[in-house]
């Protein structure tokens, strides 16, 4: 008992609660110059990219891309100094510390190899021009638009609202759906009684009236005819041609004003057991 008394007499409390706070203090301040630094850091950095990107011909999206790209790479630069900040505060030897992970330097290593193949293999894909921000892509079954590429990871945006996180190692195959123009494919199901010279009839009739009002258009509508699918169904193909990114409004659009033109003129569709086949490509 008298050895536990003994040592809270020399604990010094006044002096010990004096260092606490003033390294909380000291915290607060640094966090506090950090949050000031870091935003001054950054509208420098974004001034410079704007001024730097206004003498560059890359398009938009190319430009978009990188300064999101530099604006990841400044912030694990910036947060890194500051965790090393913290650690000298609080009195931790850095040099003490980096020494020492020489000895788990082989385990630290193989940790790290999945995250020095996300940069690597994240160098090549903006090298390479594989996608950029805005883009419409399927990568590794998941279809979406890019919302950020970064050094490790990569963002889709799915068309349900799903952000999908995807780290750049795992990117092997890349289907770029924002390259060049791009197809919707419509399909209406049909009986396979139905007259098809009314129907061809009639969807030209609709293609000469609403195609020239859509500037998503390229070129006027390809009627491909009656098909079998291979689930069986007996459906009419009509086939356009789109700027990229609108094949998908395009498709919904006219598959709408076909059906509303065929059963106006009293042509009678499946809607019972019957599987609609769409094929945007």
């Amino acid at each position: 008992m008298n050895f536990i008394i003994n040592y809270f007499n020399h604990l010094h409390f006044e002096e010990l609660m004096f260092s606490v706070f003033s390294k909380i203090a000291s915290l607060i301040l640094l966090l506090i110059f950090f949050i000031i630094f870091k935003q001054i850091i950054t509208h420098i950095f974004e001034k410079a990219i704007t001024k730097s990107f206004s003498y560059s011909r890359q398009t938009d999206s190319r430009k978009k891309t990188l300064s999101k790209l530099i604006n990841n790479i400044l912030n694990y630069v910036l947060y890194f100094l500051l965790i090393y900040w913290i650690l000298n505060l609080l009195g931790i030897p850095v040099s003490s510390l980096l020494a020492g992970a020489g000895i788990a330097g082989v385990a630290i290593g193989l940790g790290a190899q999945g995250f020095l193949s996300d940069v690597v293999n994240g160098f090549f894909i903006l090298f390479e021009n594989q996608f950029e921000v805005g883009d419409t892509v399927a990568i590794s079954e998941i279809e979406g638009i890019i919302s950020s590429v970064g050094i490790r990871t990569t963002q889709i945006r799915g068309f349900d609202g799903t952000l999908h996180f995807i780290p750049n190692r795992s990117i092997i195959i890349v289907s770029n759906k924002s390259r060049g123009n791009m197809r919707a494919l419509i399909e209406i199901p049909l009986y396979s009684t139905s007259n098809l010279e009314q129907i061809t009839k009639i969807i030209e009739e609709v293609n000469q009236k609403e195609a020239p009002k859509y500037s998503q258009i390229i070129d006027k509508p390809t009627i491909l005819g009656p098909q079998v699918t291979p689930n069986g169904q007996f459906s009419f193909k009509i086939a356009i041609f789109t700027k990229s990114g609108e094949q998908y409004t395009i498709y919904h659009t006219f598959y709408q004003k076909y059906q509303e033109a065929l059963l106006k003129e009293g042509i009678n569709l499946p809607t019972i057991n019957t599987l609609l086949h769409s094929n945007l490509k």
